[in-house]
């Protein structure tokens, strides 16, 4: 393994474990400030990422698809604990619904973050040039990717929670109790999808959203 290879997956790790860290630390920061100190009580709001690490999502995931030359990197944290009844109670659905993007918002401002600092970055000077630029150019990926993801409305992802608290605030009984309906399947849903031509449609905004933020 060349040294350049060394880099890019260490820079590539640390790129994924401060966005999916970053996206559930957010869901509870959101939560915090509509009132609930559940994420809080929990030590959950640390930056630390050993509190937030799942050893399916944050490893096994990554090193799989790394392994198998995927496209890019993907996976997730352990999710951060909120009582959505206290969030609900203290500022309605609008705020169930803050919460719910909270995580998506941070991982597309990352996003862009990173895409406006990586042409300072080029061409990179040294090693820690190169581990900058790369650190950046995988956070730009993957924050997109993950953005994307979540905003699919399937149960039990983010755009799916959003979407049920928006019908909810919107007065939409009916679509209310049909969507829910479909939370015991989410997961065979989702899965169905992701290994299916359904997922290139659905990964689709990923490519129009990089070369948006993406100069030049």
């Amino acid at each position: 393994m060349s040294e350049l290879e060394l880099l890019k997956i260490i820079a590539s790790i640390l790129a994924l474990i401060v966005s999916v860290v970053g996206h559930e630390i957010m869901h509870g920061w959101v939560a915090y400030r509509y009132g609930d100190m559940t994420a809080k009580l929990q030590g959950r709001l640390s930056i630390n990422p050993i509190r937030h690490i799942d050893p399916v999502g944050t490893i096994l995931v990554p090193a799989l698809l790394y392994a198998m030359h995927a496209p890019f990197l993907f996976g997730w944290a352990k999710p951060v604990p909120i009582d959505m009844n206290t969030v609900l109670r203290k500022g309605g659905y609008g705020a169930a619904v803050a919460v719910s993007l909270a995580g998506i918002t941070y991982n597309f401002a990352l996003a862009i973050l990173a895409a406006t600092l990586l042409p300072l970055a080029w061409p990179p000077h040294g090693m820690l040039g190169a581990f900058v630029y790369l650190f950046l150019a995988q956070s730009v990926m993957i924050n997109v990717v993950l953005g994307v993801f979540n905003l699919w409305p399937i149960p039990p992802l983010d755009g799916s929670q959003a979407l049920r608290f928006f019908a909810a605030k919107m007065g939409w009984r009916g679509f209310v109790e049909a969507y829910e309906k479909i939370y015991p399947y989410g997961m065979i849903i989702l899965f169905a999808i992701l290994f299916t031509p359904l997922a290139d449609i659905l990964f689709a905004p990923v490519g129009w959203i990089l070369k948006w933020i993406i100069p030049g």
